[in-house]
């Protein structure tokens, strides 16, 4: 009878094991799921201009930071996937870009696009700059693209139930918080302005 009991509770506690850790696993329409996918699709468009940069840019100061921003958010883009694939759940989805936070329907551009990311015909027009103009561009559209994603990671930071979400979206916050201060003197330094919008 023992032997039995120490069985069973072997059994129940393994169980138990099992079961808490996947019950606390963020669920589909969860902040953590919502952040993970949407700001993997922001990170990939700002790695494309990164990798742009690092290629093209005019100046060593453009191409170094685009290289470092292209790795450091190529890096985030995978740890952000591996923890949807942790969490049973699909790296895409059906909803609308931002559902997960509040009022992020309406912080989308008019034809869907999440804040701060470049169009089609922005990024087709910075392919085709040379030199300064190259890096006035590129400088501008990475700058409004972070202060863009920003917010994001703001609202992932604070209110992410999985705390290994909540750190990684406040570092990710840092991390873009210094690349916008380096872009701003960018701009000062080419005698060009931030965009508007």
């Amino acid at each position: 009878m023992g032997v039995l009991a120490a069985v069973l509770l072997l059994v129940t506690g393994v169980a138990i094991g099992y079961l808490v850790p996947n019950l606390r696993k963020p669920g589909d329409d969860s902040i953590d799921a919502g952040f993970a996918r949407d700001m993997s699709t922001h990170h990939a468009q700002a790695v494309e201009m990164a990798m742009f940069a690092f290629r093209l840019g005019d100046s060593e100061h453009v191409r170094t930071l685009g290289y470092d921003i292209a790795a450091s958010q190529q890096w985030q883009i995978g740890q952000m996937q591996t923890w949807l694939v942790e969490w049973h759940l699909s790296p895409t989805t059906s909803t609308r870009p931002m559902a997960w936070m509040p009022d992020g329907q309406n912080a989308l551009q008019s034809d869907g696009r999440m804040p701060g990311m470049a169009s089609k015909a922005e990024l087709d027009k910075l392919k085709s700059s040379k030199g300064k103009n190259f890096d006035a561009l590129w400088c501008q559209l990475m700058l409004r693209h972070h202060l863009g994603g920003i917010h994001m990671a703001e609202v992932a930071a604070t209110k992410a139930s999985d705390p290994e979400v909540r750190d990684a979206a406040e570092k990710m916050r840092v991390s873009q918080q210094y690349d916008i201060s380096q872009l701003t003197e960018l701009l000062k330094d080419l005698g060009a302005q931030p965009l508007s919008s």
